[in-house]
């Protein structure tokens, strides 16, 4: 190693992206590795995050790499295991198997967000106690760059303020990225880390998490329970656009856990209206009589949801620039610093597609790749790095603008349009494989492809799908011709 990469290490955020990427470089014989985090545990519950994560093939490239692909089946609910129910306003349902399009897919896991961190902290501790500490509780205040070092000022519950002087430092902190907002102040070209967004269907929908009973109730009938290992779609009887909702809620491994119903919807819908808990709760009860929620929803429920903020899909967004290091010059100097971003602090967008945590995941496998080629010489390997992922990073973002942004009802006549243009390629895809690709969403769940071939499989799809579009138009003008 290089004296840059032999100097300590901060990592900003213990999500997903912060503890994977301190286990591949522990892995790799990186040691004083320090990670920050805002949350008191690594498998703290919080009920406007606890949303599942699906681990599919992209992301258990990394998983295979540590060595915790089979910790993480052993909790998860596998996607060949994937049954949902549809729970109908008069209270039918319908029991159906996630269809398995592609056989040669890699099965993927479904696993609560609080879950799969736990599982990375677990292998933490297990595997590298002297290489990495993760500190909880803890928040950086502020970078700031000094003449000859970087300071990374922190505030934690036990310790008040104390600083950081990497010589490393890595921002897995997310869309509000305080990383990326350093990295902007002290470049000359502002240009170069600032965000670029471009707009989806999908993005600034309103969601909020509503926390079930586990094993909850599904009717009065006794025993007649939930299952934590279903996937549940529970619609209510409103159709009018502004109070229609739907129920959304995944899989769990875990029966004893509690179950969370997403809620998504356009910022003009009634219940964002409601000002009481009172009022909620008597819009739920209208909502889905067809549901005893008296033994559904714990009682404190309603108050905490009207109390909770919520949150909102992000714009597809991604931050051109990946990483700097600081005064070049003489990098062997234990006063350099290098700095990375990762994860959401440059590439974010609504959860269209399922990729979030999966594209993370690659970005720090392909990053593990460049240091091994490199010899962990981050000079060569953070540009290097930049310029393999950067295309795969626009690629990413167009996809998840095209590829399924109407899945939240939003626009049901868009909806169709999509099913009808899902079909379509998928048909023809098999009918002539050679001319024409199945749809985005199907081909995203192949991990052997780059988010750059997918886009251009399915930009090749679409030029064809105009070209026969044409020729069928031309037929019917001549044929009308000859009549």
């Amino acid at each position: 190693m290089s004296k840059l990469s032999e100097n300590s290490v901060l990592i900003i955020g213990g999500g997903p992206a912060g503890l994977s990427v301190a286990l591949m470089l522990a892995k790799r014989g990186w040691s004083n590795i320090t990670v920050l985090e805002k949350r008191p545990s690594a498998n703290y519950y919080e009920s406007d995050k606890a949303f599942s994560y699906q681990i599919d093939g992209r992301g258990q490239k990394l998983t295979d790499f540590l060595g915790f692909t089979e910790k993480l089946a052993a909790k998860s609910v596998p996607s060949t295991e994937f049954y949902f129910t549809v729970i109908d306003k008069n209270g039918k349902r319908k029991t159906t198997q996630l269809p398995i399009v592609d056989a040669q897919r890699k099965t993927a896991y479904w696993l609560p967000r609080a879950e799969f961190l736990q599982v990375l902290y677990e292998e933490i501790i297990e595997k590298y106690p002297n290489n990495i500490q993760v500190l909880f509780n803890t928040e950086c205040l502020s970078i700031e760059k000094k003449s000859d070092y970087l300071e990374v000022i922190c505030q934690s519950n036990q310790q008040g303020e104390f600083s950081f002087y990497p010589n490393f430092l890595i921002g897995c902190d997310g869309i509000n990225s305080i990383v990326r907002s350093f990295l902007q102040e002290i470049e000359e070209d502002k240009t170069c880390f600032q965000v670029l967004k471009f707009p989806s269907p999908s993005s600034e929908l309103l969601y909020k998490i509503l926390s079930l009973k586990p094993q909850f109730p599904l009717s009065e009938q006794a025993g007649d329970l939930s299952q934590s290992s279903m996937a549940y779609v529970i619609r209510s009887v409103f159709q009018d656009r502004h109070k229609k909702l739907s129920l959304g809620l995944l899989p769990f491994k875990n029966s004893l856990q509690p179950r969370t119903a997403n809620i998504i919807t356009y910022r003009d819908h009634y219940i964002w209206q409601l000002k009481t808990p009172k009022e909620f709760e008597q819009f739920l009860k209208e909502s889905f009589p067809q549901l005893p929620l008296d033994k559904i929803v714990p009682p404190e429920e309603f108050a905490r949801f009207m109390a909770s903020k919520g949150g909102k899909f992000p714009i597809p967004q991604y931050c051109p620039q990946f990483w700097k290091i600081l005064e070049e010059s003489g990098l062997n100097s234990p006063s350099k610093t290098a700095i990375l971003l990762l994860g959401d602090a440059i590439h974010s967008f609504p959860p269209d597609l399922g990729q979030g945590v999966n594209s993370a995941l690659e970005d720090i496998y392909l990053l593990k790749d460049l240091l091994n080629e490199t010899k962990d010489d981050l000079s060569q390997a953070l540009p290097r790095y930049q310029e393999l992922r950067l295309p795969d990073v626009k690629a990413l973002i167009r996809l998840v603008q095209v590829s399924y942004p109407w899945q939240y009802n939003q626009n049901l006549f868009q909806k169709r349009l999509w099913n009808i243009n899902f079909l379509l390629r998928l048909v023809l895809s098999r009918l002539f494989p050679f001319l024409f690709s199945p749809h985005s969403f199907l081909l995203i769940q192949n991990h052997e492809l780059s988010y750059s071939e997918i886009l251009a499989k399915s930009n090749r799809t679409t030029l064809a799908l105009g070209i026969l579009g044409g020729l069928v138009l031309l037929s019917c003008l001549v044929l009308s011709t000859w009549t």
